[in-house]
């Protein structure tokens, strides 16, 4: 793909100065919840760690992608908030959160900031 492009282009494809982050979730629910302890848990994570920071969650149940609602990056510091939510809960046995990478493009690397 050619390296010359636009910047509307640019913008169209999230790349280079228009590179959008997430993280990516992954959690490991207490073996003895029921389905019902799950979903109240799922309900209360999107609204107390994803809504309230402008946050949005693609996935399953136990694996997915953060991103923000509207256009642009998550911070550091949302990271941080949804980490320590998560933390704060005894329905989970395991917690990763990846650090901040390219939401539409993971494998490549994150740009410096200018």
């Amino acid at each position: 793909m050619a390296t010359n492009r636009s910047r509307r282009l640019r913008k169209k494809l999230c790349v280079d100065e228009f590179q959008e982050l997430g993280f990516e979730l992954n959690l490991d629910f207490k073996e003895n919840l029921d389905d019902q302890a799950i979903d109240a848990f799922l309900d209360a994570f999107l609204a107390e760690a994803m809504d309230a920071n402008g946050l949005d969650y693609v996935g399953t149940d136990d694996v997915g992608l953060v991103c923000t609602v509207e256009r642009g990056s998550v911070t550091e510091e949302q990271r941080a908030a949804v980490e320590a939510w998560l933390k704060g809960r005894d329905e989970l046995t395991k917690i990763e959160v990846s650090p901040l990478l390219d939401a539409w493009y993971p494998e490549k690397p994150i740009n410096p900031v200018a």
